[in-house]
This record gives structure tokens, C-alpha cells and sequence, in this order.
């Protein structure tokens, strides 16, 4: 599969594209007629090989997958897509234990939403996410002779193209949740920003009492960014607050 960033900046010319991966036929066709209906281009497979064979022949902005698939199972096929596929993956999930919410979260989804759901926050959620994936195109379109970038710690954020270049100048593969969670800690640095704000600001929505989806990500951006994980230097816990980037960030 070509490791191949989607170009949703063409949205204003061409409608975003979704592909929906459930071995249930009946909710793909309930699905893909509600998304037609609402502006998408809409595909389906029933498994992982028919997935895989759909984003080697096509161009896809969101997956749409279930985690029960025959053969190899939905979590296995999101890991493969972080590695392999810089798109949006939003989980919809049988499941709807907390823990399965998290290890969702934790292998690469944006997003996760347990069955049996409501077409119309599938749909809020699949805009949100591809809003998300489409505002530096945005920005670039905007500001065609302002290319700008952050470099902190011997790396290097480019926010136009979507890409952090570590230290030996090779790419870090992030999601798009953890990217754009890069992005809001980097522009606001040595600032302690609340679960609840960033949580608004990267899902457009408020965290329940239980919920740990920004923790997750924190999480996962660690493993990638810090020297030590276990002891961040970059993005500290504040006690009572959230997170804060305490790295100097410049800005060019």
C-alpha cells in the first residue's frame, strides 16, 4: 500500500471520501446511503483484504471500521494503517466496554463510537475529524508564501505538510489526532491547557468524568517524542490541570 498522505484540501472541488468497513451488509448499505445523501463518495469492503485492496486503488480521507471483522480483526487492520497510511480511522465498535474504547484509541483510531449508534453523530464525528485533517491545507491556501514551521528538541514540526522530522532527519509517523495534539501543545508552549480545552479543541466536544481519550493520545505522543517516555521532558503533567509543553519552541 503507497504511503500517501489523502489531499483533503480539494474538498471545495471534489466531496470527501469514506470507506466503510463492517462485515455486516446491512449497516454498510445503511451507512453508505447516509453519507451519499450527505455530500460523501462513499466505498465498502466486508474484511480486511477488501479494505486494504480499496485504499491500494483509491483515494481515501476517513475509514469508517468495525472492530468484529472475519480473519483479521479491526484493531490488527488500525495498527497496519498508522504504519502504512496517513488517513483519519474512526472505530465503530460492537464493544462498548470502556477498555475496548481505550485500546482502540491506543493502537491509532481518532475516534471511537459503540454500536448501536446515531447516524447523525457518526456523521458529526466523520466532519469533525476531517475538519481537523483539512485546516492546514486550509491555512496553506490562505497564506500561499507563508510556508512556517516550529523546531524544538532537534525536531521539526511542518504543519502545511503534515510532518514531524526527528533528529536523524527521518519522519515520525503520527495519527492525525496525535498530530494535531502536537500541534495546540506546540503553539501554546510552556501554557498548561486543560483536558477539558483540548479536548474541545481536538474532538469538539467535553470529556466526560471517565473519559481518558486525552490521556491516550498524551500517551502515545510520548512514546514517539520523548527520550524517556516514562520521565517526558516535553509534555509534562501539571497536577490538577493537564498538560503543558515545556520545550522552547521556534517559530520560522
Amino acid at each position: 500500500m503507497p504511503n500517501v498522505t489523502p489531499t483533503p484540501s480539494a474538498e471545495a472541488l471534489q466531496p470527501p471520501r469514506v470507506l466503510i468497513v463492517d462485515d455486516d451488509a446491512a449497516i454498510r448499505e445503511l451507512v453508505r446511503r447516509y453519507f451519499e445523501r450527505s455530500g460523501f463518495v462513499v466505498s465498502d469492503a466486508g474484511d480486511a483484504t477488501q479494505a486494504r485492496a480499496a485504499l491500494d486503488r483509491e483515494q481515501i480521507d476517513l475509514v469508517l471500521l468495525d472492530i468484529g471483522l472475519p480473519g483479521e480483526d479491526g484493531l490488527t487492520l488500525t495498527r497496519y494503517l498508522r504504519e502504512h497510511w496517513h488517513g483519519a480511522v474512526i472505530i465503530i465498535s460492537g464493544r462498548g466496554d470502556p477498555i475496548e474504547r481505550i485500546i482502540g484509541l491506543e493502537v491509532g483510531a481518532d475516534d471511537y463510537l459503540a454500536k448501536p449508534f446515531d447516524l447523525r453523530e457518526l456523521l458529526a464525528r466523520a466532519r469533525s475529524v476531517l475538519r481537523r485533517l483539512q485546516a492546514p491545507a486550509a491555512a496553506t491556501a490562505r497564506e500561499p508564501a507563508q510556508p512556517r514551521s516550529y523546531a524544538f528538541a532537534g525536531m521539526r514540526i511542518e504543519p502545511d505538510a503534515r510532518r514531524l522530522i526527528g533528529h536523524d532527519g527521518d519522519e515520525i509517523a503520527l495519527t492525525t489526532g496525535e498530530f494535531d495534539l502536537l500541534i495546540i501543545l506546540v503553539e501554546q508552549a510552556n501554557r498548561a491547557l486543560s483536558r477539558e480545552h483540548l479536548m474541545q479543541r481536538l474532538h469538539g466536544r467535553e470529556a466526560g468524568p471517565f473519559d481518558r481519550a486525552i490521556d491516550v493520545q498524551i500517551g502515545r505522543l510520548r512514546q514517539k517524542i520523548e527520550r524517556d517516555p516514562s520521565q517526558p521532558d516535553l509534555i509534562r503533567s501539571v497536577r490538577g490541570v493537564g498538560y503543558l509543553f515545556s520545550c522552547p519552541v521556534q517559530r520560522r
